[in-house]
C-alpha cells in the first residue's frame, strides 16, 4: 500500500473538508479504495499509487473550483467528479485572472496598468526589465509570475539573485552558509514567496533546489535552463555584472530584471549597469522594458507622496546643477 502526504494549498482546509468534514466524507465516497487522514492542512492518502494520483488530480480540480467561485460543497464535488467536470467549470469569470492563489486562498492579481503589462509581456518575451520606484509591486508581480510558471510546470526551477552591494559581493567573512549570508538581502523576495507557497512546501523547494538563492557573484559560469530567474535591485549591478547575468540565459528560460534607478548604492559613483543595459538593449526583439511609476504604488497612501516629494527635490537639485 502506497502512502502520500499532500499539503493543502490555495484554500482554507476547513473550506475543503466542509462543515463537520461533510466534503471530506463525500470525497471519500468517490474513492472507496483509498483511506484518508486529515490534519489541519495535511492530508494523508493511503492506497494504490494510481488511485492516489487520480485523486490528486481531482483534488486540484476541487481547489481550482473554490478559487474561482468561493464555494465548495457536496453537490459541487459530485458534479466535479463527473466526466464533464471541465465543462462544468468552463464558466467565464468576471474581473482579472488570478496569477496564483495565496496560502489563504486569496487570489493574487496584477492590479495596476504596468503590473498588467508585465504579466502580458511575460507571455510574449523571455527577458523583461521592470523598472520603477518602491512600492509599485514590480518585484511582487515578478515573483507571482515565477511561482505560476513553476506550478504550471512551464519551468523546473526558480532562481533568485541580488547584488549584495553592502558586502561588496565578498560574502565569505559573514557567518553561515551561502543561503544564510544572502537572506538579509533577499528578505523582500522571501516575503513574497511566503505569501504564495505553503511554508512546508517552500522549505522542500529550497532543500531540493527547485527554488535557489544565488548571489550574483556566484552566477558566473552557469547556464540556466528551464528556469524563471529574477535579478532584484539590478540598479546596483555594474556593466560587467549585468552582462554576465544576462548571458546565463539557457533554453526555456525566463529572466526578469527589477530595479529602481533612483536608489543606486554602487560605491565610488560607478555607473549603474542597469541604466546602460537598458540603453543598449532597447528595441531588441524578445526583450520588454516596463517603466513603473507613481501610479503603480500600492503601499500605504503616503508612499506615493513621499516618492513624489523626493522626485521633486531631485529635479530641483538637477536644474540648479545644470545652471551652475
Amino acid at each position: 500500500m502506497a502512502e502520500k502526504l499532500i499539503l493543502i494549498e490555495g484554500i482554507d482546509p476547513l473550506e475543503l473538508y466542509g462543515p463537520q468534514n461533510a466534503n471530506l466524507r463525500t470525497i471519500a465516497n468517490h474513492f472507496p479504495k483509498l483511506k484518508f487522514v486529515a490534519r489541519n492542512n495535511e492530508l494523508k492518502v493511503m492506497g494504490n499509487l494510481d488511485d492516489i494520483d487520480f485523486f490528486e488530480t481531482k483534488l486540484n480540480g476541487f481547489i481550482e473550483y473554490f478559487q474561482r467561485y468561493s464555494v465548495l460543497n457536496e453537490d459541487k464535488i459530485d458534479k466535479l467528479m463527473a466526466e464533464n467536470a471541465r465543462e462544468f467549470m468552463d464558466i467565464k469569470e468576471d474581473g482579472e485572472q488570478a496569477l496564483v492563489y495565496g496560502n489563504s486562498g486569496k487570489p493574487i492579481r496584477a492590479k495596476t496598468i504596468n503590473q498588467k503589462r508585465l504579466v502580458k509581456d511575460f507571455e510574449e518575451n523571455d527577458l523583461l526589465f521592470a523598472i520603477g520606484p518602491a512600492g509599485t509591486g514590480k518585484t511582487y508581480t515578478a515573483i507571482a509570475l515565477a511561482v505560476k510558471a513553476l506550478k504550471n510546470k512551464e519551468v523546473r526551477k526558480i532562481i533568485l539573485t541580488r547584488p549584495a552591494v553592502e558586502a561588496g559581493e565578498k560574502l565569505g567573512f559573514l557567518p553561515g552558509d551561502m543561503k544564510e549570508k544572502l537572506d538579509p538581502y533577499l528578505q523582500p523576495l522571501y516575503d513574497a514567496l511566503h505569501d504564495m507557497i505553503h511554508p512546508k512546501k517552500l522549505s522542500e523547494y529550497l532543500d531540493d533546489g527547485t527554488i535557489q538563492i544565488a548571489p550574483l557573484a556566484y552566477m558566473r559560469g552557469r547556464t540556466l535552463d528551464d528556469a524563471c530567474v529574477i535579478l532584484d535591485e539590478a540598479q546596483n549591478t555594474t556593466k560587467n555584472q549585468l552582462k554576465m547575468f544576462l548571458t546565463r540565459m539557457g533554453k526555456n528560460a525566463k529572466f526578469i530584471v527589477t530595479g529602481d534607478i533612483t536608489q543606486i548604492d554602487l560605491p565610488n559613483k560607478q555607473q549603474s549597469g542597469l541604466i546602460l543595459g537598458m540603453e543598449i538593449l532597447k528595441g531588441v526583439k524578445g526583450i520588454s522594458i516596463i517603466d513603473f511609476d507613481n501610479r503603480d504604488i500600492i503601499r500605504h497612501r503616503l508612499v506615493k507622496y513621499i516618492v513624489e516629494a523626493y522626485d521633486k527635490e531631485f529635479d530641483s537639485h538637477s536644474q540648479l546643477k545644470d545652471k551652475n
